[in-house]
């Protein structure tokens, strides 16, 4: 199995195709500013000649917010229609385009009315030579998931990792400190060698995998201690910010391990 992680445009998730002996999964869309272009990405990384019918059996979504889901419709439509899935808890403000939940209008944009499919915590999309399991990770919203690798010891964890160096938010609709605290020390479980986040680059090796889960743990939990409060030296989010910006700067990227 193939994973090529596209990196976000603007305030775009990441894109991450995984590509299959038994098909193609997309997970995550990006927003709907940049779709046709996602479009264009996607069958040049997937089609071996220009003349291919490009295949995806179903795009998986880790979050109702905006920057991961307003461009799936679109997506979906461009090839053939394919399911788009999200947990139980964000097929509503996906199925009648709610631009307060999802976000959008923090962008200044409408939000695609979008149909989707339940996915529930542990199913598994077979590919062939790989599978990928589907994790429910609260925290940041009541609809937070995570997609499992395990050939590849690799998660897709969506807004519960915005970069290595932000924290997500939890004062949010939905949001619950507590359960980040509880995800996060659940993939740390897991022993991973990396981990794609919302934007930015992958983060590999299983020593800055471990080191980057540990700090975020230790900062919620500092927070949860302080009363649900981040430290005042931190600048307030901005409209559109999903994570916190830490003062001073977190690492964004360290030295790989050979593990």
């Amino acid at each position: 199995m193939r994973i090529v992680r596209l990196p976000g445009i603007h305030h775009d998730s990441n894109i991450v195709l995984a590509i299959g002996t038994l098909g193609n999964i997309i997970i995550d869309s990006g927003t709907s500013w940049y779709q046709s272009l996602q479009v264009e990405r996607i069958q040049g990384i997937i089609s071996v000649e220009p003349s291919d019918s490009v295949r995806i059996d179903r795009i998986l979504l880790t979050s109702r917010r905006f920057p991961c889901s307003g461009g799936a419709n679109h997506l979906a439509s461009e090839f053939d229609n394919c399911t788009i899935h999200i947990h139980s808890e964000g097929q509503s403000s996906l199925a009648t385009g709610d631009f307060f939940t999802t976000w959008a209008n923090r962008f200044d944009s409408d939000m695609p009315v979008t149909n989707t499919e339940l996915v529930n915590d542990e199913e598994v999309f077979p590919l062939g030579n790989g599978q990928i399991c589907a994790l429910s990770l609260p925290g940041h919203c009541t609809d937070g998931m995570g997609y499992y690798i395990p050939e590849k010891d690799m998660l897709i964890a969506g807004l519960l990792i915005p970069r290595a160096d932000r924290p997500v938010r939890w004062d949010m609709p939905t949001g619950c400190l507590p359960d980040l605290v509880e995800s996060l020390k659940k993939i740390r479980r897991l022993k991973l060698a990396t981990i794609i986040p919302l934007q930015g680059p992958a983060i590999k090796g299983k020593t800055h995998v471990r080191n980057v889960l540990t700090r975020h743990i230790e900062f919620f939990e500092n927070c949860i201690a302080t009363d649900g409060l981040p430290p005042k030296s931190w600048a307030r989010p901005a409209q559109t910010a999903l994570w916190l910006t830490p003062h001073p700067p977190w690492p964004l990227e360290e030295r790989e391990d050979v593990n």
